[in-house]
């Protein structure tokens, strides 16, 4: 399953957790549950949403500091900024983000929460989510999206890490929409993730420290390289919280693209700011496996490049250690000639499109390439089974493969390594494949 997200109007954190709520409405409860195991005083709700053009739903979150309901429609900035702890405020002070006029959308659509939440230390924020009774992919998922955002703001301030303290980040409500989409990435465990160009808006939002532009500099920074628009639209599209959940997603490869598939399930999940003449929504599109593609076929990544100044014996054992990385499928490599008539070897690696950004990295890892060229292609591959068959106390394993024409079987070389004379090992070889060939015949 892959999911993407098509960022009408923009993301935040409360928008992704509805959106996926709205196309699973079947764990309402187990994000309720997780929710609840950080803090007991958060309640949470999913809401049907119409905004006269589109219906869907919103996340709802209630607690004693969480962001109230607004009386009309607000903007979905219940996230503000994070400060080193140091920084002195005045806590009897609005934290929010307020949008300057010059943005088109007045001040009334911030915070004024005066000192019922304050500076939450990132270190009291890792603490009660380590002690939650939580699962420990949900853990993990929250852990990863708030160290994402403690990073961005440590590198905004000029600080340490450790001494990020947040401001609407963490209060309960947004604390609560971190939770919420743990508890969905980790029980939904897509095969990846992708998400539209992101309309990144403009204007400026007022703070203590005085008027920042839009998108926030922690924003921008969780964002580099994602595809981006401008709409037209202004004010903030994305939040601090929406793009750490991206970049938690889309990791080193945010350009990843939206793949071939079946389209199964849908979600809406709005945001609670009108936009001018357009849906102010994130929706999600759920991608499946299999028939979309025809029976047998898969998406795949090629990787290319030449090498010419690497000893032959460095180079296969790179090749070696790029065929054991995770998601490689196969590295083969030719004789080709280059410029100045030097002989190169040419590099062909086959890897699984999510793990393609881990593939690149490892092939300028492991070899003396300074660039390379990559494609996404679709594969077709006959279903197969590995089998291990006993011959005279010897254990060949063999790769039974179904073609059109009927099955094969082909016995593994390196299992007949330790027998002198090609006719030996032939004859080992013949005998295992046919011993498979019964068993597969004998269990159907």
């Amino acid at each position: 399953m892959h999911i993407h997200l098509d960022a009408l109007g923009g993301v935040a954190g409360d928008m992704f957790a509805a959106a996926l709520l709205d196309a699973f409405p079947e764990h309402q409860e187990g994000v309720h549950a997780s929710v609840r195991a950080v803090d007991a005083r958060i309640a949470c709700a999913l809401r049907p949403h119409n905004d006269g053009i589109l219906s869907g739903a919103r996340f709802v979150v209630s607690g004693p500091d969480a962001e109230p309901e607004p009386a009309g429609h607000g903007h979905h900035t219940h996230e503000g900024h994070a400060h080193g702890q140091g920084h002195g405020h005045d806590h009897g002070h609005d934290h929010g983000h307020h949008h300057d006029p010059a943005s088109g959308h007045g001040d009334g659509h911030g915070h004024a929460h005066g000192g019922r939440h304050g500076h939450r230390p990132w270190s009291e924020i890792r603490a009660a989510l380590k002690a939650a009774d939580l699962a420990p992919a949900v853990r993990a998922h929250a852990l990863g999206i708030f160290g994402h955002l403690a990073a961005a703001e440590a590198r905004v301030h000029g600080i340490a890490v450790e001494a990020v303290a947040f401001h609407e980040v963490g209060a309960l409500d947004s604390i609560a929409d971190i939770v919420a989409a743990a508890h969905l990435i980790a029980a939904l465990e897509a095969r990846s993730w992708s998400v539209s160009a992101l309309p990144l808006g403009s204007g400026r939002v007022r703070t203590q420290h005085g008027p920042l532009p839009v998108p926030a500099p922690a924003t921008t920074l969780l964002l580099a390289g994602f595809s981006t628009l401008d709409d037209g639209i202004p004010g903030e599209r994305v939040t601090p919280t929406g793009a750490a959940i991206l970049r938690h997603l889309c990791g080193d490869d945010p350009g990843r693209g939206r793949p071939r598939g079946i389209l199964g399930r849908t979600g809406i999940g709005f945001g609670t700011k009108v936009l001018p003449g357009l849906s102010n929504c994130l929706r999600a599109l759920v991608l499946e496996d299999g028939a979309a593609s025809g029976p047998g076929r898969r998406d795949l990544a090629v990787i290319a490049f030449e090498v010419d100044d690497q000893s032959g014996e460095d180079l296969a054992m790179g090749l070696d250690r790029l065929r054991a990385e995770p998601g490689i499928v196969d590295v083969v490599q030719m004789p080709v000639i280059g410029k100045k008539g030097r002989m190169m070897a040419r590099i062909q690696v086959l890897v699984s499109p999510e793990s393609l950004a881990a593939a690149i990295a490892a092939c300028f890892r492991e070899t003396t390439t300074i660039g390379l060229r990559y494609h996404r292609v679709e594969g077709a591959m006959l279903a197969r089974a590995a089998r291990t068959v006993e011959h005279d106390g010897q254990s060949v394993r063999v790769k039974v493969v179904e073609r059109p024409g009927g099955r094969t079987a082909k016995a593994e070389a390196d299992d007949a390594r330790g027998h002198a004379g090609h006719a030996v090992r032939a004859a080992l070889r013949r005998e295992a494949e046919r011993l498979a060939l019964e068993q597969e015949q004998e269990e159907r």
